[in-house]
């Protein structure tokens, strides 16, 4: 397990490839290969592409989904179900923003188009 002082600022850089090697992301994230494997099944939102041989391949959003659930776990202090909770009210919240932005988009190009519509 990993020692209290080690915080997610001591945590290296992310470099900018496409896809990381759970050996990759263990170095990243400062977490196991074997603990990595245990989130992807409890953690819905945590999904590494699979090629050849069941090989795992992150990409930047899981990296980052995984430190999000390191710095629950281990700095926060939630269980495994209190940060699944929090993360998917999280993203529950995310996407009603999402939601909410593209509604009032829409409705401002409709006024735009009602406005020419009328001259």
């Amino acid at each position: 397990m990993l020692e209290a002082s080690n915080t997610t600022a001591e945590l290296p850089a992310i470099p900018g490839k496409r896809y990381f090697t759970i050996g990759e992301v263990s170095e990243l994230c400062g977490v196991k290969p074997h603990v990595l494997r245990y989130w992807e099944q409890e953690f819905p939102q945590l999904k590494p592409v699979k090629r050849r041989g069941n090989r795992r391949y992150y990409q930047r959003k899981d990296v980052l989904m995984i430190r999000q659930i390191r710095s629950l776990l281990y700095e926060q202090g939630f269980t495994i179900g209190g940060a699944r909770q929090q993360l998917s009210g999280e993203t529950a919240k995310e996407d009603l923003q999402q939601s909410q932005q593209i509604v009032r988009q829409l409705r401002t190009e409709l006024e735009e188009i009602l406005h020419i519509l009328k001259r």
